[in-house]
Parts: C-alpha cells; sequence; structure tokens
C-alpha cells in the first residue's frame, strides 16, 4: 500500500485549493490507487507548512468529490473504483462543460458553413473580402428584416434594420447613445454582458424584482417613478438566467409603463426562435422606444456572430450606426452573406428546428436527472435555472463542481448589487456529446445530495 506524498499545485490561488488540486491530480494520474492511505493531516500541515484547517478543508473538498473516504480509528483512503461511479471526477470542468450558453450544434453544421462560404467565394464576389457599409447590404437588411417576421408579424423596414458583429457589439453602441451617467432598469439577475457594459460606459444598473415571469410590472413602475431611468433592459424569451418567458399579458404591461414613462426599451431577444410558439417582441408593442437585438449565436451558432437590430426609427438607426462605428467598422461581410444565403433558403430556420429538438432530448435528461430538486427551463431552451438546498451557497457548490469536473456559473455572475439567491445556471449546449450531458448532469445530482463541509472547518 502506497502513502500519499503531500503537496500543493503550483497554480494555485489558495493553499487549501492547491492541496486538494494535487490530491486528485495524483489520484487521477494513478500515482496513488484505490485503498491507498493518505498520511494523518498533522503530518500533511508539518510537511506543508500549513495551518491544520487549511488541510482539513482541502480533504473535506476532495471528499465531496467522492475520491477519499475517512475510516473512523483507521484514517483516510483513496475509495475503491468500484466506490467512485463513472463520471470520474478527476475529469476537469473544461471536459463536462456546463457554463458555456452555446446551442447543441447540429452534425452537419461544419459542412453547411464550409459549403455555404465556397459558393459565395466561388461566385468571385470579392466585396465579401472588403469593408462594407457599418449598416448592412441592403440584402443583410431585408434578410434580417425577414428573420424578423415570426415575432414581429410582419417585415419591419429595412431602413430601421442594422447589421452587427453580434449582440454584444450591438447592446454596447445602444447604450453608447444613452451618455455616461445613465440609468438602465434590469432584472436583478441579468446578462453579464450588460454588467460589462455598464462599467465600460459608467452606466448605472437598478435591479428589478422578478417572478416566474421575469420583470414584474410593479417593480417597473416604481422604478420609472422614482428613479426615472432612461432605459429597460429585458430579455423577453427564455431569459439568461431565469429561463423565465414573458407571456403576452406582462410584456403588454411593461410596454405600457415604457411608454407612459416613456422609458427606452432595450429588448435583447437571442433565444426567441427556440419557442415552440413565437410571441410577440415589445418592439410591435412599443415601438418608437425599443431597440430590439436578435443575435443568431443562441439559435444557430456562435460562428454566425450576426445580430440584426431593429431601431425605432431610421434616424435612430443612422445614429447606432454611427456608435458601432466608433467601436466596430462593422459586421464581417462574409458572415453577413452567409446568414442572408442561409436565411433566403430557409437553411437558418433548419438550423434553429433542429436545435430545438437537440435541446428537448437534452432537457428531458434533465428532467428525469435532476428530478428531486427545484430548477426551472424551456422545454426547447439549452440552459436552466437550478436552485440550490439549503446547506449550499452557489459559489461554494460552483467551486465543489468545478473541482469536480464539471462548469457552471453561479448566481454572483448574473447579480446586480449582491446575491441573495442560490442557483446556478447549467448550459447543455456545449457538449458535443447527449452522454457528457447526461454523465455532468448525474455528477451534479450527486454532489447536491452531499452535505456541506462544516463552517468551523473552513479558513
Amino acid at each position: 500500500m502506497n502513502i500519499w506524498k503531500p503537496r500543493i499545485a503550483a497554480d494555485a490561488r489558495y493553499k487549501h485549493q492547491g492541496i486538494a488540486d494535487a490530491l486528485q491530480a495524483d489520484i487521477a494520474a494513478g500515482l496513488i490507487k484505490p485503498g491507498d492511505a493518505l498520511p494523518p493531516q498533522r503530518d500533511i500541515a508539518r510537511e506543508l507548512g500549513v495551518d491544520l484547517t487549511t488541510v482539513t478543508r482541502a480533504l473535506n473538498e476532495v471528499r465531496q468529490t467522492g475520491l477519499i473516504e475517512a475510516r473512523t480509528g483507521s484514517g483516510t483512503f483513496v475509495k475503491a473504483a468500484q466506490a467512485v461511479s463513472p463520471p470520474t471526477t478527476a475529469m476537469r470542468a473544461s471536459e463536462l462543460d456546463l457554463s458555456m450558453n452555446i446551442p447543441p450544434q447540429p452534425a452537419d453544421l461544419p459542412a453547411r458553413i464550409a459549403n455555404g462560404i465556397a459558393a459565395l467565394l466561388g461566385g468571385g464576389q470579392s466585396s465579401f473580402l472588403s469593408y462594407q457599409e457599418t449598416a448592412g447590404t441592403e440584402a443583410s437588411r431585408a434578410a434580417g428584416a425577414s428573420w424578423l417576421i415570426p415575432r414581429f408579424g410582419k417585415a419591419p423596414e429595412t431602413d430601421r434594420i442594422i447589421v452587427a458583429g453580434g449582440a454584444q457589439s450591438a447592446l454596447f453602441a445602444v447604450c453608447n447613445l444613452l451618455g455616461a451617467g445613465a440609468i438602465i432598469a434590469a432584472g436583478a439577475a441579468t446578462y453579464p454582458g450588460l454588467k460589462s457594459v455598464a462599467a465600460a460606459l459608467d452606466l448605472k444598473l437598478h435591479p428589478l424584482a422578478m417572478d416566474e415571469c421575469g420583470i414584474t410590472p410593479d417593480a417597473f413602475e416604481e422604478c420609472c417613478r422614482i428613479d426615472r431611468p432612461n432605459a429597460l433592459y429585458v430579455i423577453p424569451s427564455i431569459d439568461n438566467p431565469t429561463t423565465a418567458t414573458m407571456p403576452f399579458e406582462r410584456r403588454r404591461a411593461i410596454a405600457a409603463i415604457a411608454d407612459r414613462h416613456h422609458v427606452q426599451v432595450i429588448e435583447d431577444d437571442p433565444y426567441a426562435e427556440l419557442l415552440e410558439q413565437p410571441l410577440p417582441a415589445l418592439a410591435t408593442l412599443v415601438p418608437d422606444l425599443t431597440w430590439h437585438i436578435a443575435t443568431l449565436s443562441k439559435c444557430a451558432t456562435p460562428a454566425l456572430r450576426i445580430a440584426f437590430v431593429a431601431c425605432p426609427s431610421s434616424l435612430d438607426a443612422l445614429k447606432l450606426a454611427s456608435s458601432l462605428r466608433a467601436s466596430n467598422p462593422g459586421a464581417s461581410p462574409l458572415l453577413a452573406a452567409l446568414a442572408t444565403d442561409f436565411i433566403e433558403s430557409g437553411t437558418l430556420r433548419r438550423i434553429a428546428l433542429a436545435i430545438r429538438t437537440e435541446s428537448r432530448e437534452r432537457q428531458s435528461f434533465a428532467a428525469k436527472i435532476l428530478k428531486d430538486w427545484a430548477y426551472r427551463a424551456e422545454p426547447a431552451g439549452h440552459h436552466l435555472w437550478l436552485s440550490l438546498p439549503q446547506q449550499w451557497h452557489a459559489g461554494e457548490f460552483s467551486a465543489l463542481a468545478v473541482r469536480s469536473g464539471i462548469g457552471i456559473v453561479p448566481a454572483s455572475a448574473f447579480s446586480i448589487g449582491p446575491s441573495s439567491v442560490e442557483a446556478v445556471r447549467l448550459s447543455l449546449g456545449a457538449l458535443a456529446d447527449r452522454t457528457r450531458v447526461e454523465q455532468g448532469l448525474i455528477l451534479l445530482d450527486r454532489l447536491l445530495r452531499e452535505p456541506k463541509f462544516s463552517p468551523g472547518l473552513i479558513v
């Protein structure tokens, strides 16, 4: 029987983390095997020159992963192989990544993209290899207007459409028009990209209470009366992170409040195409105040980094183009042309349908595996919002998951101000293989059932 030689991983930020990482790595490498012993905790502390509580915390974290076990009166040992059921907890977070919120990619998508680009370049059009107007070509703007028909009821005027190089670029440019010091109201849990934009542009974010249908009208109304926000940011369909979809009556109530107080609406709607039944965009209810952003990254693929922005007016479209030009000269002409071709041929709708179908399958795994836990999800969406059991704080649970080989995102990443919500976002699309998604969910279910380490042992 071997005895583990203690060490601290060189790249760890904290000593206890370094001990835990080193122990897990040595188990994964086979340097110590099932049944092998760990030295007494006091011996580890003495050899590494750390406090006993640091060692205790490290071993508690590794024990949470199921790799080691304490035997009363005998010491701590590496668990027998059969006790560590698959997936192996030695996997790194990148191998079971449930943090990156991208749609599951259809198997034939790379070939579609390659063939589409080859066809465009084969036509000898050198314009795809040069700069174009920031607003996009007439053909691309018309394609964008066509893409928006299910949520707008009809194609918006093309002179109100801007083609941007992704939703984040569009969001930055729209917010830049508000001016420094402007107040943006948003859900208490919101898209982290908005937080980054607000910090960069010196904007103030005001958190709004949310329920299962999204931002509540009462919270928005009170904010408008007291704080007088310049804009409202909202993800009305399959909200990121909460997955809430505003029903029509909620959309109408929010739109009426924005209209009454003359508050601009930034409608970030990347998941609308994944809904089984389309709902009217807020831009159809309060068109003169709404900037509607529709990216293709979440309903098709991040490879098509294209977003269509429906502006309140043609004059606003010119302002947005000017704002975009200051930070980004425009969307990739080649990708914009490919997106245009995919929309005109119906390919993009077929890709979105394939993603909806695959997402439903993955959500069915989650429904079975996480049946004992409270979470919210859209049946055809590719993320879910998991409320943690009482013993867990989101940050601690996320750290444990990462050490166990699973990437997830805690509520604090989405919170405006201090977070009082103990929840995590799980994204089911980044992993190419359904089996890997199932493995990650099974391991998470196991971790959720573990008791939290004793507060007295944490340093």
